[in-house]
């Protein structure tokens, strides 16, 4: 589904050229759930940046199902994501004075669907996260774990075939990340999507998903992983 073919990416910083991430291939497949581990500050978020089209390598290729993603311009990489891709973030970015099912429904404000439909798809969404009865409830009033939950509907709401989340448990507690773990890992099995998941939350190994660690711009298979 997903193939790097020697990607470097670079950033320069106070003149100076800083390479993150180093002459990294690898094949993700299609349904494969995915974690990539490491201290904060390696670059775990750039890997999501460059395979979600969010961000281009300064050097190498990026495929999404043979279309090259670093070949793509501005308009063409926007209809990719809100088509193909769902983002889950660690700061969830919800508008607190809005309902949960107004959160939900925003990617679907960029397609030609009817106000009717949208909320028939965001309410599923909520359901498939077990929030359907709180989709008329104000963001505000939820916990950190319903909150992040919402941010998972909004991330599916448009049945993507890649789920990518960045730090998804880096704001909870043990109890709610596991559920959140549980939650993905639960998704991943129903309904095949691909999904990358970084993080240095130690409670992921629990779930015994495949793992790549990145340290000094080298990403390899995590000790014990095949």
């Amino acid at each position: 589904m997903i193939e790097a073919r020697n990607v470097t990416k670079c950033y320069e910083s106070g003149g100076r050229s800083l390479r993150v991430l180093e002459d990294w291939s690898h094949h993700i497949e299609q349904g494969q759930f995915l974690s990539i581990v490491g201290r904060s500050g390696t670059g775990k978020t750039t890997v999501l940046n460059l395979i979600g089209g969010l961000d281009q390598p300064t050097s190498g290729q990026i495929l999404f199902e043979g279309q090259h993603l670093e070949a793509m311009g501005d308009a063409e990489l926007s209809h990719f994501r809100n088509r193909t891709v769902g983002f889950v973030f660690q700061t969830f970015f919800l508008r607190p004075m809005r309902t949960a099912l107004d959160n939900v429904v925003v990617p679907l404000l960029f397609d030609s669907v009817t106000p009717r439909e949208a909320r028939r798809r965001g309410v599923n969404a909520l359901e498939e996260v077990g929030l359907a009865s709180l989709a008329d409830t104000q963001v505000r009033r939820l916990s950190g774990g319903q909150r992040q939950r919402v941010a998972i509907a909004r991330a599916v709401v448009n049945n993507p075939r890649l789920l990518l989340a960045d730090e998804p448990t880096g704001n909870l507690d043990t109890a709610t990340s596991l559920e959140i773990f549980k939650l993905l890992q639960e998704y991943n099995r129903n309904h095949k999507t691909t999904i990358v998941v970084v993080t240095h939350d130690p409670l992921v190994a629990k779930f015994h998903i495949p793992m790549l660690t990145i340290a000094a711009g080298k990403l390899a298979p995590h000790a014990g992983d095949v």
